[in-house]
């Protein structure tokens, strides 16, 4: 395959770039104008400034919905009423080019501050939609009901009532910085994201101009408690959880697992932060199966079951990696995006044991203070392996605290968060 060079990149293919030059994204510019909209249309192909399209990986429905005839594929959406039911930011961290790489900061309000291109017939869409809603776990009602809780009629309105505001949010990735994240260059981070996706997105080397991409993979849900304008406080106490997606214990409570548990936990967490003067958020990250997928996760979960001796500390994480040849690939070099695009500088109160998670957040410049674990009795039974896993492949351990199981030195030495 030829290659030359076309702007600042190294081109793969000698195939050239088609169409009218589009309007520039200057990543990181103050002025939203100056930095310019995420255009993806698929209704007038000159004016896309980026490469892949909206929705992620529901993308394949919509072109399933055009198929069948359900969807008009020239539909472009009004967006009439749609704006943030609670603006978040700006924020300083939106214009550092470095600090948020991995989602557009101005995602939720183009209505707003891209007015002027969509007055002139330009398809803008959001990547990041702003509402208010209210949260019901059975967590909480034991809570309330062991002590632990307590309703006020404003953070808890009743035992079954918890507002939030939340945001869900589609990833927009900058791929110069998120090629820096990541410690490669971007020739490299663009030819594999090409070849590795069965070159799905052939723009990627034939169209050095486009800086960003749209990612066909999940976002993120963020769920504020309490005053989201406090986030960004650093003398407000913030109570918080990066937490990555586990379909089976999450929603259907499956046990072999402490993801529902230490999610609810920290539920709680941030309730009670807020109650006593804080803020409180949490973090729900579309990763299934440390992101390696739902059908590795089980397949892994009988390889575990199934070896000679049953299921192990010492070899939780290797019948990971004979499965799946990793053990994670979660990757949280992007995750602390979220919390700067929140404004986010100090997280008092962590509640996670992932070593991989705090030190990207601390890398990422924002100091964190306590780390909250999830407690003893809040584990179950049979999630005690993973949990002993955990802590000997270097999970954080609080001081005094003392793994159950006596094959934790057979596991010890393996890197994973």
């Amino acid at each position: 395959m030829a290659e030359k060079r076309q702007s600042k990149h190294i081109k793969l293919t000698s195939h050239p770039g088609t169409g009218a030059k589009p309007i520039a994204i200057n990543w990181g510019a103050q002025d939203p104008a100056t930095r310019g909209p995420v255009i993806a249309t698929l209704t007038n192909p000159d004016h896309r400034n980026v490469i892949g399209t909206h929705s992620g990986s529901y993308a394949v429905y919509r072109a399933l919905a055009v198929a069948a005839k359900a969807l008009d594929p020239l539909h472009i959406p009004d967006l009439t009423n749609t704006t943030p039911a609670h603006l978040l930011g700006p924020h300083p961290s939106w214009f550092d080019s470095e600090k948020i790489v991995s989602i557009d900061p101005y995602g939720a309000v183009v209505a707003n501050v891209f007015k002027d291109y969509l007055d002139k017939g330009y398809d803008i869409r959001p990547t990041i939609a702003v509402t208010q809603a209210h949260i019901d776990m059975p967590e909480i009602v034991q809570a309330i009901e062991a002590g632990r809780l307590q309703v006020d009629g404003k953070v808890l309105k009743n035992a079954r009532e918890a507002p939030v505001v939340k945001a869900a949010i589609e990833p927009v990735w900058y791929l110069p910085a998120v090629a820096k994240r990541f410690g490669c260059t971007e020739s490299e981070l663009r030819r594999t994201l090409f070849e590795q996706t069965g070159g799905m997105f052939p723009e990627l080397v034939t169209r050095g101009d486009l800086d960003v991409f749209l990612p066909p993979i999940g976002g993120m849900t963020v769920y504020v408690f309490g005053d989201p304008t406090k986030l960004s406080d650093p003398s407000v106490t913030l109570t918080a959880r990066v937490h990555d997606e586990c379909n089976g214990s999450d929603v259907f409570g499956s046990d072999i697992c402490t993801c529902r548990p230490y999610l609810a936990h920290a539920i709680e967490e941030c309730i009670r932060g807020v109650q006593e003067g804080g803020v409180g958020v949490i973090v729900y990250f579309r990763k299934e199966g440390r992101a390696l997928g739902e059908v590795t996760k089980f397949l892994v979960y009988n390889a575990r079951k199934r070896q000679e001796g049953g299921d192990s500390a010492s070899q939780y994480f290797a019948r990971t990696e004979c499965v799946a040849g990793v053990q994670d690939m979660r990757f949280q070099e992007l995750m602390p995006d979220v919390l700067h695009w929140l404004g986010v500088t100090k997280v008092h109160r962590l509640v996670s044991m992932s070593n991989m998670k705090y030190d990207a957040i601390v890398r990422s410049g924002i100091e964190v203070g306590e780390r909250v674990r999830i407690p003893d009795d809040l584990i179950p039974a049979d999630a005690r392996v993973e949990m002993d896993a955990k802590m000997a492949a270097g999970y954080f351990v609080p001081d005094g605290v003392v793994p159950d199981s006596d094959e934790l030195t057979k596991a010890k030495g393996r890197n994973l968060e």
